[in-house]
């Protein structure tokens, strides 16, 4: 597949398992472009701000803490890793999906001075390469004029379902139910901060991948694209 125009944006925003990150990395795949996973960026926030023993309910520790570290996505070597994340050069990927960790990226990401910090990131990595992106306020935020913008959605059940999948396969172990307390308290964190919350941006098109296999779901993606003239 061949695109059709220079540093092309596709932005992707969504819940908590809807299918955002392996839709999006496969799309990436196919058009041979930078997958960028926001969410993994706050997942490193979180992290490091956990590393060092901060309150992550305090954004004045955090921030100067930020300031001295460096957060970096890179494409994965590894075949069964969509991608690396690296925190002042080391990788740290495999450290960044406890459940811990996944509270913890909810809870920095209400606040501004780390959203501006990680934000300005993510538009810098898109400024002169073609993106997909993915997260919660790619569309409306980050990059406000991609080329085609995405809110992709499915059935909480559902979400819940593939959540707990990828949390069994990293050896955690815990039940539906507390899975699905925990996406719906993410849900509401998520379209309810005040600052940037998870909505669907103007002239995005919503996906439901309730009912789709993820085969399909890059299907309708490429198809899209080719109807919007932007790759052949």
């Amino acid at each position: 597949m061949k695109i059709k125009k220079p540093n092309l944006q596709i932005a992707i925003d969504g819940p908590v398992g809807a299918g955002k990150s392996i839709g999006a990395y496969e799309v990436a795949k196919k058009l041979n472009i930078f997958y960028v996973n926001t969410g993994a960026m706050y997942r490193a926030v979180a992290w490091v701000g956990l590393k060092n023993g901060l309150d992550l309910k305090k954004e004045g520790p955090l921030i100067k803490l930020l300031k001295r570290t460096k957060i970096r996505l890179k494409k994965s070597s590894k075949r069964n890793i969509i991608y690396d994340v690296f925190v002042n050069g080391k990788n740290m990927t495999s450290q960044l999906f406890s459940s811990r960790v996944h509270w913890g990226s909810s809870q920095v990401s209400i606040f501004p001075k780390v959203r501006k910090f990680l934000v300005k990131l993510q538009q810098e990595i898109a400024e002169n390469q073609s993106v997909i992106m993915e997260g919660r306020d790619i569309a409306t935020i980050v990059l406000p004029n991609a080329d085609l913008k995405i809110y992709m959605t499915a059935d909480l059940n559902k979400r819940a379902k593939r959540r707990l999948k990828d949390l069994s396969e990293r050896g955690e172990k815990v039940s539906l139910t507390a899975v699905i307390k925990e996406i719906k308290k993410r849900d509401y964190n998520d379209t309810h901060r005040k600052l940037d919350p998870l909505k669907i941006a103007t002239n995005a098109w919503v996906l439901d991948t309730t009912n789709l296999t993820i085969k399909e779901e890059i299907s309708l993606i490429l198809k899209k694209l080719k109807n919007l003239g932007l790759i052949e």
